[in-house]
C-alpha cells in the first residue's frame, strides 16, 4: 500500500497568518480577546483557539470591551464601523488575498455597473464583498443562475477567493453571451488554484482519496468536489478518527489532501490511521484465510 499527500496540502499563508496574529494577540492582552465569527473555517483548531482564551462570537452585542480579531474571511465595513463606535480595539487578520478583493469590488462599486461574484452567498467571504458593493454585487453560485440572468451592456464579474476554477470558467462563459462588455477578474487565491491542481492530478492516480478538513470549510469542500467529479471513491473527512477499515479495502494506492485550513498534524494523524486500518484489514483477512 502507498500513500501519498498531495503538494502544497495543508494550512495557507492566509491562515497561518491569521493564527499567528491570534496566538500574539493573546500573549499581549490581559483583557478579553473575541474573533469575530470563527477564524478560520476547522472545529479542532477553533477547540484549541477556545481554551487559549480567544472566544468566537457572531454578535457585537455580545461585547462592551476588549479586542476583537477579524476572521481570515474579512467582514464589511460595516463591522469595522461598529467597532469603531464602541471603541474596541481591531486586530485585523483578514486574508491579505481577500483584502485585495474587497478593495476591487470598492472601486467598482464607484463605477455604474453591475458585479456579479461567483461564491456562496452564506459564505462570510462573500458576505462581507457584498457589503464593500454598494449594493452593485450579485452573488452567482451556479452556472444555470448565470445564464437566467437578463442581457447588459457592461458588467465585472469575479469570484470568491477559494471558489472552484472550473465553475468560475463555465459562469464567465455563460456571462460572455449575455454581456457587450464583461471585465473579467480572476480573484480565485493561487494557493487555492495550486491546491486544486494537485488534488485532481492525485485524484487520477490512487484507488481512494481523503480530503481532510472542516466540513465548514469552503476550499475544503471544492477539493471534495473536484477530486470526486475524477475519483468516486474520495471522502471527506474532518479527522482522522473518522477513517474506517471499509474505507482503505482493496486500495493499493491511497492519497490524502487537505485545505487551506487543515493544519499539517491532521493529516499526518491522518496518513498513520490508513496504515493502521489497512494493517488491521491484512490481519483480520489473514486469519480469516487460515480458518478456512
Amino acid at each position: 500500500m502507498d500513500v501519498t499527500i498531495a503538494k502544497n496540502s495543508g494550512l495557507c499563508y492566509g491562515v497561518k497568518r491569521a493564527l499567528r496574529l491570534a496566538k500574539e494577540t493573546r500573549e499581549r492582552k490581559t483583557e478579553k480577546v473575541f474573533t469575530f465569527g470563527d477564524l478560520i473555517h476547522n472545529p479542532q483548531v477553533i477547540a484549541d483557539l477556545e481554551q487559549k482564551g480567544i472566544h468566537s462570537i457572531d454578535d457585537l452585542d455580545m461585547i462592551a470591551e476588549g479586542t476583537v480579531i477579524i476572521r481570515s474571511h474579512g467582514v464589511s465595513p460595516k463591522i469595522y464601523d461598529t467597532l469603531n463606535k464602541k471603541q474596541i480595539e481591531i486586530v485585523d487578520a483578514t486574508c491579505p488575498i481577500v483584502k485585495k478583493i474587497q478593495k476591487l469590488v470598492e472601486a467598482l462599486a464607484k463605477k455604474e455597473e453591475e458585479i456579479i461574484i461567483v461564491g456562496n452567498k452564506k459564505h462570510p467571504e462573500i458576505k462581507g464583498l457584498i457589503g464593500y458593493s454598494r449594493k452593485k454585487g450579485i452573488i452567482i453560485e451556479s452556472e444555470q443562475q448565470a445564464k437566467n440572468l437578463s442581457t447588459k451592456k457592461s458588467r465585472a464579474v469575479l469570484a470568491q477567493s477559494t471558489q472552484d476554477l472550473f465553475l468560475f470558467i463555465a459562469v464567465v462563459a455563460a456571462l460572455i453571451e449575455r454581456t457587450e462588455e464583461l471585465k473579467v477578474y480572476n480573484t480565485i487565491c493561487q494557493s487555492t488554484q495550486t491546491r486544486q491542481k494537485s488534488t485532481s492530478e492525485l485524484a487520477s492516480c490512487v484507488d481512494t482519496l481523503f480530503i481532510i478538513g472542516g466540513k465548514n470549510s469552503s476550499n475544503t469542500k471544492k477539493l471534495y468536489q473536484i477530486s470526486k467529479r475524477i475519483l468516486p471513491h474520495t471522502y471527506f473527512i474532518e479527522k482522522a478518527d473518522h477513517i474506517t477499515p471499509v474505507m482503505v479495502k482493496g486500495a493499493k494506492k491511497i492519497g490524502l489532501s487537505g485545505g487551506a485550513s487543515t493544519p499539517p498534524e491532521a493529516i499526518q494523524e491522518a496518513v498513520a490511521k490508513i496504515k493502521s486500518s489497512y494493517k488491521l484489514q491484512y490481519l483480520t483477512e489473514k486469519r480469516v484465510q487460515c480458518q478456512s
